[in-house]
């Protein structure tokens, strides 16, 4: 089964607090990424790339930029 995204939304400490479209919320910190894809230490020094997140056009995920992106299952079985 896909989960789809209906809202990301950034908070602080790098946490980021997704809306599933079957109503289910869940919070999901990312800063644990950074151990297992070096990618994502840019997210501690490109100013404000953190609150620059957004649903991707299919609800399948979410993304930054063209280098960083996270799937909606990732979040979803993997947050709180």
């Amino acid at each position: 089964m896909f989960h789809k995204i209906k809202t990301i939304t950034p908070l602080k400490d790098k946490i980021l607090l997704a809306e599933f479209q079957d109503g289910t919320i869940k919070h999901y910190d990312v800063k644990p990424l950074k151990d297992k894809i070096p990618a994502f230490e840019m997210l501690d020094y490109v100013h404000a790339l953190f609150e620059q997140v957004h649903v991707d056009s299919g609800g399948l995920g979410i993304v930054w930029n063209d280098e960083l992106d996270l799937d909606a299952d990732e979040i979803y079985y993997n947050g709180y």
